[in-house]
């Protein structure tokens, strides 16, 4: 049982929301923007109608939500200092390898 929904030309969708739909669609969605939702987890077509009716409400909710933008945040000092540690540590470890003097 398929159950098609065109994107690209549904009235009742404002436009960033079919945006996002489409985006979350990924390779549900054909080049003509419709999404295409395949269900077959059921013995009966009802049952499975319902299911593609249901998953597709759930992908419109999904995209009705806008994504919160990204906060920048910086790493910590702490976290910085441990960084640099283990990348002395393992210029020393691979310093050993090659036979050659390390500069401690």
């Amino acid at each position: 049982m398929q159950l098609r929904f065109d994107v690209r030309r549904s009235p009742s969708l404002p436009n960033d929301v079919a945006l996002r739909l489409m985006r979350l669609a990924g390779k549900r969605l054909t080049r003509d923007g419709v999404l295409v939702i395949t269900a077959q987890r059921h013995r009966t077509q009802e049952r499975n109608r319902a299911d593609a009716r249901e998953r597709l409400v759930e992908l419109i909710q999904e995209a009705a939500v806008p994504p919160t933008p990204r906060r920048a945040t910086r790493p910590t000092k702490a976290s910085k200092v441990r960084r640099l540690e283990s990348k002395k540590h393992r210029a020393h470890i691979k310093g050993h390898r090659s036979g050659k003097p390390s500069l401690d």
